[in-house]
């Protein structure tokens, strides 16, 4: 089976390839070109895994993807520093976003999804540095100053 862009797709390439004009929700395009590839590697290579593998295959491809990340950094204090490769250094944390959008594709979030429960969990995680957040655990606990 011999695969062929879907139409949006090709529009993409397009733009990426210096003509038209880019989409204005970069999120949603991210996640229809990720969408298309995983139905190509489905479609070619004839997958058929139940959410849970899905899941399982997914975080452990992230779990990878953030092993060679390490890999491209200095992070053993006892060794030499060696200079690091920000364009595969890049390259590697996009790979983490191929495997993220899946992994948020497989159950059941869209680009939309994402971003509005995003907003509501950066909204709470300030919350909880503010002290104001009602989850249990998460209070400000201000220590006094000695006089």
């Amino acid at each position: 089976m011999t695969y062929a862009p879907t139409p949006e797709q090709r529009e993409l390439m397009t733009i990426l390839n210096g003509g038209g004009t880019m989409p204005t929700d970069k999120l949603a395009a991210i996640f229809d070109m990720q969408y298309a590839l995983d139905q190509r590697i489905i479609d070619e290579r004839g997958v058929d895994k139940t959410t849970d593998e899905w899941v399982l295959g997914l975080t452990v491809a992230l779990e990878d993807e953030i092993a060679e990340i390490r890999s491209l950094i200095n992070w053993k204090w006892w060794k030499n520093p060696k200079a690091v490769d920000y364009d595969e250094l890049r390259g590697e944390v996009i790979d983490l976003w191929h495997f993220l959008v899946s992994l948020s594709q497989k159950v059941g979030l869209t680009a939309e999804d994402v971003y509005r429960v995003y907003c509501a969990k950066n909204a709470e995680n300030h919350a909880r540095q503010d002290g104001t957040s009602t989850k249990e655990g998460y209070e400000v606990f201000r220590s006094e100053v000695c006089e």
